[in-house]
């Protein structure tokens, strides 16, 4: 398939592009613009506004799209979307692909339901680059190795199908650069509102490094608290005690490198901070419902 054989941009009724393609676009609709797909799609969906505003859905769960959101569709759910009502219009970038297994940690925390993330707001400083990198995807989605990408965008041919492997997965690491951008920033962006800065510090640096050593007393030094007054302090602005918080940051940890790496389950539980392996199986069982060895199994 190539970008001839796919519409101007999607319309009821028309199919989505076919599962293994990486299919890339910028579109800047209009009111009336929306698009059903009650059985779903095969490929992750990305969406990045620019413009304008939009509305996604997918099963029961809704999500405005405005400048500074990525929202993602994970496929086989019913969903739909388009020009969000009375905005008078939405520009916005979007690729179907198939999500790396690696992305989907970053992007478990952004999970309203049904397979819909929204990830926003990311900071306007990073707007800029990640556009950059949807611009440099659909570049890199054209290219056919015999010489560069091309350096400028045609501005009648708003759409790419990457062919070839060098392109495809060009293409895809430029998404995952938009992934790890987005999530992370969005994450860590705008600290809830009233709590303490040395709260945060201390959840910096859990968040930096969830395999180091870290104890009550040593977060306690670094924010230059007592042990008991820190304690006392991440309890009353978290509702959670500091080692709970951290042992919920590794088991995170940990299933992101069980789905983005071939680290033994051993190096696993080790990178992540955990001293025993059976301690590991123990705790991640019953935070995931399932084994480490099992949750990788079912995200390969």
């Amino acid at each position: 398939m190539s970008a001839d054989d796919l519409p101007e941009a999607a319309a009821p009724g028309a199919p989505s592009p076919p599962p293994g393609l990486v299919v890339i676009g910028h579109f800047d609709q209009s009111p009336g613009y929306a698009v059903d797909r009650p059985r779903g799609v095969d490929s992750w969906l990305f969406t990045w506004t620019t413009g304008g505003r939009g509305r996604l859905r997918q099963g029961g769960t809704g999500s405005p799209a405005k400048p500074g959101d990525l929202v993602v569709l994970a496929p086989g759910v019913r969903q739909g979307y388009g020009v969000a009502p009375g905005a008078l219009h939405w520009r916005f970038w979007w690729a179907h692909c198939q999500a790396r297994p690696s992305w989907r940690p970053w992007l478990r925390p952004y999970d309203a339901g049904d397979g819909v993330h929204v990830v926003g707001p990311v900071p306007a400083a990073l707007h800029g680059r990640v556009e950059s990198a949807f611009r440099r995807m659909l570049a890199d989605a054209r290219w056919t190795g015999a010489e560069a990408p091309p350096a400028t965008l045609p501005a009648d041919d708003p759409v790419a199908v990457a062919h070839g492997t060098a392109a495809h997965e060009l293409a895809l690491c430029a998404l995952e650069e938009i992934v790890l951008l987005t999530a992370s920033a969005a994450r860590t962006a705008v600290p809830p509102r009233g709590i303490d800065a040395r709260v945060r510090r201390a959840q910096a640096l859990i968040a930096a490094d969830p395999g180091a050593p870290h104890t009550v007393r040593s977060l306690a030094e670094a924010v230059v608290l007592s042990p008991s007054r820190f304690a006392h302090l991440f309890v009353q602005q978290t509702g959670e005690s500091p080692m709970r918080s951290l042992r919920e940051t590794r088991l995170r940890h940990a299933a992101r490198l069980l789905e983005g790496t071939d680290l033994s389950v051993e190096r696993v539980a080790t990178a992540s901070g955990f001293a025993s392996p059976f301690h590991f199986n123990r705790v991640f069982h019953a935070r995931f419902g399932a084994p480490p060895g099992a949750c990788r199994a079912s995200h390969r």
